[in-house]
């Protein structure tokens, strides 16, 4: 313990029925106590190793302190605990938890890389590196899967935009008229396996605030379709995309790889005229019973740029609100299966909507903390949090059976990882100690075994 007498302090004298004093002096502690539930996580992706293989050490040996490897880490862990730039830095540089993630001695070891290490770390990187971590992040992320599970019978495959505003003059930020700001596009890439409840990511992309929806989508689908088809060579693969995404020659691609796909179209007066009869009876309904009411279709139809027609589902909808006119909203999917329309579209289409909730959870990882002046700097930094984002997932897949196995990301951390620890070691072990009040160190424990504690 340190000297009360010299440590700095904050006094209460009259706050309870005696003086409190409450002072810093805890040796070889850290808030992040849980942490080593990723170090476990990481252990079984191999993520982090696989990612350090695809950067190149241009450095002078002789004036290197800290690898190539141990920068990424301390980023990858850092954004997972919640620590979003490489300010952080500073006050963590000493923290016992987060050195033993690199694998340093936490009592003795080299203190962590400092914020301008890291910023020249980040602005270093070059596009062919930038391209190699992306491999990385999804190679790892099927072998992964492709260890877990051995039959996979389905694999959904969803694409989808967001927005990232951004605040300064980073390279290729863009006004786009449609969020009303300046920002970046990245575009992000999931892969759901059967019916599991979570959509696991695999590729992640910063594009400028002015690209397109369509912009590098068929680049990704051709490499994600491409790989799946060779590592799960029995499974059908469905491909589920919104209207921003159609595009003859995308229709052209997902026909040839023989895929199954379910994506939106915009609607045009061709379609309209289509349906014109189905939202007839839609508004009849809707004006009978007072609700928002659909009626579901499907015909084929060909767009003046396709070679041959394709099945086309509509969602003839009316959607009435109190005190609004009702407001005629019809939706058209191209799909090659088969299903009813109905069935087709609320129970495969609709269920895209769920990566909506991953997306969210990536901004808690910081995906939007692009502030880095170089496009290729913001490109890492969002392959940083797509890794962290991952580790998080692995995690969370660990904690199945328990209170976690679909808690979000920000409840992860803050019941599981954000934990008051203290370090301590000897020459045969290390000791992280916990506290005995913990209350979730039931749940805590079963996690850790499932990433194989003993």
């Amino acid at each position: 313990m340190g000297d009360p007498t010299t440590t700095p302090c904050v006094l209460f004298p009259e706050l309870l029925d005696r003086p409190l004093t409450a002072t810093f002096d805890v040796p070889n502690a850290s808030s992040d106590g849980g942490a080593v539930l990723l170090k476990a996580a990481d252990r079984r992706l191999g993520l982090i190793a696989r990612l350090a293989t695809a950067l190149v050490d241009e450095r002078q040996r002789g004036k290197v302190r800290h690898a190539l490897a141990d920068l990424l880490a301390q980023r990858v862990y850092g954004l997972a605990l919640g620590y979003d730039d490489a300010n952080d830095s500073a006050r963590l540089a000493d923290d016992p938890m987060h050195k033993l993630l690199l694998g340093r001695d936490p009592l003795t070891g080299e203190a962590l890389a400092s914020q301008p290490t890291l910023s020249r770390f980040e602005n270093d990187v070059t596009r062919g590196e930038l391209l190699r971590l992306g491999e990385a992040l999804f190679e790892a992320v099927l072998e992964r899967h492709a260890r877990r599970r051995r039959k996979v019978r389905r694999i959904t495959v969803d694409l989808d935009v967001t927005d990232d505003p951004t605040h300064g003059a980073q390279q290729l930020t863009c006004f786009n008229g449609f969020y009303g700001t300046w920002c970046y596009l990245p575009m992000v890439a999931f892969l759901t396996f059967d019916h599991e409840p979570e959509q696991y990511l695999c590729g992640a992309v910063l594009r400028p605030g002015n690209a397109a929806t369509r912009d590098g989508a068929l680049a990704m689908l051709r490499r994600i379709v491409g790989r799946l088809q060779e590592r799960f060579p029995r499974a059908r693969i469905l491909v589920r995309l919104d209207g921003g995404f159609a595009d003859p020659e995308l229709f052209d691609f997902l026909d040839g790889v023989e895929v199954d796909y379910v994506v939106a179209i915009a609607k045009n007066a061709v379609l309209e005229r289509l349906v014109a009869l189905d939202m007839m009876v839609a508004r009849q309904m809707s004006e009978r019973s007072g609700e928002t009411e659909h009626v579901y279709t499907g015909f084929h139809y060909a767009a003046g740029t396709w070679e041959h027609t394709r099945r086309v589902v509509c969602k003839a909808e009316v959607v009435r609100h109190a005190d609004r006119e009702p407001r005629l909203n019809p939706r058209f999917v191209v799909t090659n299966l088969k299903r009813s329309p109905r069935r087709l579209y609320e129970r495969v289409y609709c269920m895209r909507g769920e990566i909506e909730n991953r997306i969210k959870e990536l901004f808690d990882v910081a995906l939007d903390r692009t502030s880095c002046s170089r496009f290729c700097a913001n490109q890492l930094r969002v392959l940083l949090a797509a890794a962290a984002f991952v580790l998080l997932q692995e995690l969370r897949h660990a904690a199945r059976g328990t209170a976690w196995a679909r808690a979000q990301v920000n409840t992860l951390r803050l019941e599981l990882l954000k934990i008051g620890a203290q370090v301590i070691g000897s020459v045969r072990r290390l000791v992280v100690r916990l506290p005995a009040t913990f209350p979730y160190r039931e749940g805590w424990r079963s996690i850790a075994v499932a990433l194989g504690a003993g």
